[in-house]
């Protein structure tokens, strides 16, 4: 994938050189600037979608090919339905950019996940995204985009680097919604299996401070509504005294499907000596 963001960025422009890389505010610009685009796309706002695509404009993604008139067409089409019957549009997160940019030259990848309820239940989708974008006039306009709905496996690799930022943040709410009810966890530090409650509990009661967990050598297999996903996790932080470690450690996880949503149903961690 950084292989073809980075020769995509190249064929805009010869100059000027890699070395020439924007910086970090430029890159929050641009993140601003993907936001408010589907914004404008929700709200079907034409003056601005006009603002937004270059006249040049193509689009390949799950909905064929489009140039800039038939896209914004279409998603001001879609705005007049949902008004017209009272809907509004599935809320949509953007989240896990990736954004390589020159100063006039760039490449925004995404993660959206659209959550929609399906015969009175909550189910999530998810669509991976890649925008070319280049700075014409002094501003930036969109002269490519592509896209596609991830795999399961996909979806999957995603939400073990979610469940990775969860750790980090304590963030008990995400893991109430992602394992189930009967989930056991087999723990690498106490060496005792846990309930669902009793692994939330060692989360809240952790004095800890994780400064980042990596994931590295993943792998995921999928059976149906079953998958496994094996791999390393390398966490750096402080225990609760405050001196610094750096661990690794195998985990296997077991996730199912249940009603269109992955859960972890049991999971298991070995520290790596």
């Amino acid at each position: 994938m950084k292989a073809f963001l980075l020769a995509a960025a190249m064929t805009l422009v010869a100059a000027p050189s890699l070395s020439q890389q924007c910086d970090d505010a430029e890159k929050r610009k641009l993140q601003e600037f993907d936001r408010a685009w589907a914004d404008a796309t929700n709200r079907g706002n034409r003056a601005q979608l006009e603002s937004i695509f270059a006249d040049d404009f193509a689009s390949t993604d799950i909905n064929g090919s489009q140039n800039k008139a038939t896209t914004i067409d279409g998603a001001v089409r879609a705005a007049e339905r949902r008004r017209a019957t009272g809907q509004a549009a599935p809320p949509t997160v953007y989240d896990n950019y990736i954004i390589s940019c020159t100063p006039v030259s760039a490449v925004i990848t995404h993660r959206a996940t659209t959550t929609a309820t399906v015969d009175g239940r909550e189910q999530a989708s998810y669509f991976r995204s890649v925008h070319v974008l280049e700075k014409r006039g002094g501003r930036w306009q969109v002269v490519g985009n592509a896209g596609h709905a991830l795999t399961d496996a996909g979806v999957l690799l995603y939400l073990e680097n979610d469940w990775n930022d969860a750790r980090i943040r304590k963030d008990i709410a995400w893991f109430e919604r992602i394992l189930t009810d009967d989930a056991t966890a087999a723990s690498a530090t106490t060496g005792t299996f846990q309930t669902k409650r009793e692994y939330l509990e060692s989360i809240r009661a952790d004095k800890s401070v994780l400064e980042s967990i990596e994931l590295l050598e993943p792998t995921v297999r999928v059976d149906g509504n079953t998958a496994i996903i094996t791999g390393i996790n390398r966490t750096r932080g402080r225990d609760a005294q405050g001196k610094p470690f750096d661990r690794r450690a195998l985990f296997t996880g077991t996730w199912v499907k249940r009603d269109g949503r992955w859960m972890v149903q049991a999971f298991q961690g070995t520290v790596i000596p």
